[in-house]
C-alpha cells in the first residue's frame, strides 16, 4: 500500500512539473541549425556544362577537390607563370548548400607543377587577397577522378612537397620491375663482397709468404 501511494505521488509530481514548466521557466533553447552541406562546381575545357559534385551523392570527390584548395595561406605570390605555361584552367567554386562561398582557378598541367590562383573578389560580398599558390601534385588525378576530362599520366604517393605528394611515373610502380632491380642490386653487392674477400685473402697470403721467407 505504501509503495502504491509513493508511486502515485511520483506520477502526480511529474505531471505538475510538466504542466508548470512552461509557466515558470523559459523553454529549452532552440538547437543551432545544421550547416549546409559542402558542394563543388567545376567549369573548364572539355566540360560542356558545370560539373556539379554534391555531398549527398559524391562525398569523397567533394572532400578531395576541396582538399586541393583548403591549405592556402592568406597571401600568395603576386605574379604567376606565363600564360603560355599555365595550360588548361578549371574554375572551382565551393558552395555551402547551393550558395557559392569561394572560387579558385586551378591549373593542373602548368609547367613546373600545378598552380592555383585565388581571385581577390569572391562570391557575394566576400573579398580576400589575390595570389598565386603552388598546388598539390595530386591535383590532375583528383580532378580526373571527379569527372574532369584529363589524361592520366602519373600516379601519386604520399611523402613529397607541394601539398604532401610526389609524382612517380607509372613504370616505377611495377612490382616485377622493382623485384628484378632489387635482385640485380643484391647480386652486384654479393659479387663485390666476394671480390673484396678474395683481395684480402690474396693480400694476407702474400704477407704470410713474405714473412716466412724472411724468417728462414
Amino acid at each position: 500500500m505504501v509503495r502504491q501511494m509513493r508511486r502515485w505521488v511520483a506520477v502526480l509530481a511529474g505531471t505538475l512539473a510538466t504542466a508548470l514548466l512552461p509557466l515558470g521557466t523559459a523553454g529549452p533553447a532552440q538547437a543551432a541549425p545544421k550547416p549546409a552541406p559542402a558542394a563543388v562546381d567545376i567549369t573548364g575545357p572539355g566540360l560542356s556544362e558545370p560539373l556539379r559534385l554534391r555531398t549527398e551523392t559524391q562525398p569523397a570527390h567533394v572532400v578531395a577537390v576541396i582538399d586541393q584548395v583548403n591549405f592556402l595561406g592568406r597571401t600568395g605570390l603576386a605574379k604567376g607563370p606565363k600564360a603560355a605555361d599555365l595550360g588548361p584552367k578549371y574554375t572551382v567554386v565551393v558552395l555551402a548548400g547551393e550558395t557559392p562561398k569561394q572560387t579558385y582557378d586551378l591549373y593542373p598541367k602548368a609547367v613546373g607543377g600545378p598552380r592555383i590562383y585565388r581571385p581577390a573578389k569572391q562570391p557575394g560580398a566576400g573579398k580576400t587577397s589575390a595570389g598565386w599558390f603552388l598546388g598539390r601534385l595530386s591535383m590532375s588525378e583528383t580532378l580526373r577522378t571527379a569527372g574532369v576530362p584529363l589524361e592520366r599520366q602519373f600516379d601519386t604517393v604520399s611523402g613529397g612537397v607541394g601539398g604532401g605528394e610526389r609524382v612517380l611515373p607509372e613504370d616505377t610502380l611495377d612490382p616485377a620491375k622493382d623485384i628484378d632491380e632489387a635482385l640485380g642490386e643484391l647480386q652486384h653487392l654479393l659479387l663485390l663482397n666476394v671480390a673484396v674477400m678474395l683481395t684480402i685473402t690474396v693480400g694476407l697470403a702474400g704477407i704470410a709468404l713474405l714473412i716466412r721467407r724472411r724468417t728462414r
